[in-house]
C-alpha cells in the first residue's frame, strides 16, 4: 500500500506554555534511527483506518509522551500546516524514503509530566530559540525541523 498511494500522518510539536499562553519550551523526542544514528524528532505517526485524527494525535502524544503528558488538544483541531514527505529527496523540504505520506501538523500545549515511552530515549524541552537553532535543526531528520521552525512562525516565536 505504501507504494502506491499516499498515507496519513499526524506530526505534534510538544509545547510548554507559560499563563498568557505564549510558547516557553519546544519538545523533541531524542531517538535512535534505523541506522544507529541519534536524531531529534516530533511527536508523529500514521492516522488509523476509521479513526479520527484528534484520536490519533491522542493516541501519538500518550505513546511516546506517557500517560500523563496532559495534551491540550481541541475537540475540533485545525493543523497549522500540512506536510507532504516524498521518498525522492528535494521534491519538498520533508522526506521519507519509505513513503509518500501527508502529514497534517499540530502544535499540542502539554501540562503534565512527560516520560517518554516505546522507542524515544528521552524528551528533552528546548527554549524556542535553541529549537530554531542550527545545533538543533541538523540533529532532525526528514524535514521535522522545518515544521519545528513552521510551529514557531505560526505561534509568533521564531526570531
Amino acid at each position: 500500500m505504501r507504494g502506491r498511494m499516499p498515507i496519513l500522518y499526524v506530526d505534534a510539536v510538544p509545547v510548554r506554555v507559560d499563563e498568557a499562553g505564549v510558547v516557553t519550551h519546544v519538545g523533541l523526542l531524542l531517538r535512535i534511527t534505523p541506522d544507529g544514528a541519534v536524531s531529534r524528532a516530533l511527536v508523529s505517526g500514521r492516522v488509523l483506518h476509521h479513526e479520527r485524527v484528534r484520536d490519533a494525535l491522542l493516541r501519538h502524544l500518550e505513546k511516546d509522551l506517557g500517560p500523563v503528558a496532559l495534551p491540550r488538544v481541541p475537540v475540533s483541531p485545525q493543523p497549522f500546516t500540512v506536510a507532504e514527505y516524498f521518498p525522492t529527496p528535494g521534491v519538498t523540504a520533508y522526506h521519507d524514503p519509505r513513503q509518500h505520506a501527508v502529514s497534517l501538523a499540530y502544535i499540542v500545549p502539554v501540562a503534565g509530566d512527560c516520560r517518554p515511552r516505546q522507542d524515544a530515549l528521552d524528551l528533552v524541552w528546548f527554549t524556542p530559540e535553541e529549537a530554531a537553532s542550527p545545533m538543533v535543526q541538523q540533529e532532525m531528520t526528514g524535514g521535522q525541523g522545518v515544521l519545528v521552525k513552521q510551529a514557531l512562525a505560526h505561534v509568533g516565536r521564531l526570531t
